[in-house]
């Protein structure tokens, strides 16, 4: 028999609707994985919030999700680092940081997609993280199709080394404090 994982994401914009939603979930197989269950890990539930109403959102996710991601300007003040459960249904709300970085990480997978410029991505995944305007890098990156950005999110998504992407400081943090909830509730 197998266990269900149900991820929720609270999303403020485009990149976090049509990137970080199927990472989550690509994530959370790769963990699951070696887990002494069959873990069903479900599609990434998402809402859009903004930060007034991230609350709202929470409780709405909560009711059906098993574990919440969200950004770290809509974590409760005062809190520290980690995983925190919201509301009365101690579901884990963990803190993605700054992702929009991490749709850099990988020039490997943008160089496979023809007519991506690879001039000001980084060699190394980690040094994303320095990069202070990534929403201009990503605009130079994408391929000049005539497509929005978003129609690149979906493929940086399904294409992206979760290897490659682990060696962003960020991501790997994130990735730890996934584990320790995924443990903390008996997937692992």
């Amino acid at each position: 028999m197998s266990r269900p994982l149900v991820p929720g994401l609270i999303a403020r914009g485009e990149v976090e609707e049509g990137f970080l939603g199927i990472v989550i979930s690509r994530q959370l197989r790769e963990l699951t994985w070696m887990s002494p269950h069959t873990v069903d890990v479900g599609a990434t539930e998402v809402v859009s919030s903004s930060r007034e109403s991230a609350v709202t959102a929470l409780e709405a996710l909560a009711a059906d999700c098993h574990l919440l991601f969200t950004h770290e300007s809509e974590r409760e003040r005062g809190k520290g680092d980690g995983v925190r459960y919201h509301s009365h249904y101690l579901v884990p709300v963990i803190s993605l940081g700054e992702t929009e970085r991490w749709l850099l990480a990988d020039r490997e997978m943008w160089a496979r997609l023809e007519g991506s410029d690879l001039g000001l991505l980084p060699s190394r995944p980690r040094d994303v993280e320095r990069i202070t305007d990534p929403e201009a890098v990503l605009v130079s990156t994408v391929p000049r199709r005539g497509k929005p950005i978003g129609d690149y999110l979906q493929y940086a998504a399904r294409n992206m080394d979760l290897a490659v992407l682990a060696q962003v400081p960020g991501y790997a943090d994130w990735v730890a404090e996934t584990r320790n909830a995924l443990k903390g509730l008996g997937y692992l």
